[in-house]
């Protein structure tokens, strides 16, 4: 487990990832197909915290205009400007890399602070980023797969508990946050002690970002919560919902890639709230891929309406501890002195 550098709890705050990457909290934006758009990753990296755009399906033209739009927004603060990166799902790029090749062929200057891949086998690409000279992140769902991750030469491997909002790995094989971070913290201190760890998965508030530190993360990867924020691309009635269901309220299935014509590969699935139209159909899912086209037209005519009984609020089981939604800077500042507070007391 990564030591604190002195007694007092807000060093503890101060780790080999805020070293790393010159932040001033140890929080990292997940890129976020969709909802983690430029102003988003703009407003974490001059909060402190590590900007990743969610390049997520490789849209070639999503991803540049998002990317370039965060670089825009921190074009006056040189030091968050280095705070900016991208995200992408990995078994996307096997389809179409173009988003991935435009962001390693940028220039100095805007050339981004890390790349983070997910979710399938980055063998190809894991290779090209640190070729390109680039901090490469990975995320794994599993312990057994943190030897692949060091291999391809992740500078930091991202643990994703089930608890998580969005894509992770299908309820069956997934790992809770709490027991995931501290077995893999311990596999790396002894065979790669030089990879940081950063933990993912039901971290929203001062009080898991302290606890993914006592359980040996270097920091944590910050979905739902950013999510929930006033920058995020989601829609507004997706987060007002979010802020007012309990972490209950959440279910991990098949049934909205299925809706929304995502072919996600196995072992995925998706955490979102469980809202009428999931459960109509999260007891029958053979029969909704056999015939979807119906619920399907259900699905989209709540999306063009805003109806969330209908359309998909992304976010995992950490929706009980989202109460409202401010500013992204907010939320990151309100987490880090949450956690200095709760390591302090700990101490």
């Amino acid at each position: 487990m990564p030591a604190a550098t002195s007694d007092h709890p807000t060093d503890r705050l101060h780790t080999r990832l805020t070293q790393a990457f010159a932040l001033r909290t140890p929080i990292a934006l997940a890129p976020m197909a969709l909802a983690s758009g430029g102003a988003l990753a703009a407003a974490c990296a001059h909060a402190g915290a590590l900007g990743l755009v969610g390049g997520g399906y490789g849209e070639l033209e999503w991803t540049q205009r998002e990317y370039t739009r965060a670089l825009t927004l921190t074009a006056a603060d040189p030091a968050a400007r280095r705070r900016i990166g991208c995200g992408f799902i990995t078994w996307k790029l096997l389809q179409d890399a173009s988003a991935l090749d435009w962001i390693l062929d940028r220039p100095a200057g805007e050339r981004p602070a890390a790349v983070m891949l997910s979710f399938g086998d980055a063998s190809r690409h894991a290779r090209r980023v640190v070729e390109a000279g680039l901090p490469l992140l990975l995320q794994v769902q599993r312990v057994e797969e943190l030897a692949r991750a060091v291999d391809l030469g992740a500078r930091v491997v991202i643990v994703q508990g089930g608890e998580a909002g969005g894509h992770g790995m299908q309820s069956m094989l997934a790992r809770g946050t709490f027991t995931l971070v501290p077995e893999a913290a311990d596999w790396l201190a002894a065979h790669s002690p030089q990879t940081l760890l950063l933990a993912a998965g039901g971290v929203a508030d001062g009080r898991t970002l302290a606890a993914a530190r006592v359980l040996g993360a270097d920091g944590a990867l910050v979905g739902s919560r950013l999510w929930a924020t006033q920058e995020s691309l989601a829609a507004q009635g997706a987060k007002a919902l979010a802020a007012h269901t309990g972490g209950d309220g959440t279910a991990r299935s098949a049934v909205f890639d299925i809706l929304r014509r995502k072919d996600w590969p196995a072992p995925y699935d998706f955490r979102a709230i469980r809202n009428a139209l999931h459960r109509r159909w999260e007891g029958h899912i053979d029969a909704l891929r056999a015939d979807p086209a119906a619920a399907r037209a259900d699905y989209d005519a709540g999306v063009a309406a805003g109806d969330f009984t209908r359309a998909h609020a992304t976010v995992g089981e950490a929706t009980g501890l989202i109460h409202d939604v401010p500013d992204a800077a907010s939320v990151i500042a309100r987490m880090h002195a949450q956690a200095v507070a709760a390591l302090g007391a700990a101490a």
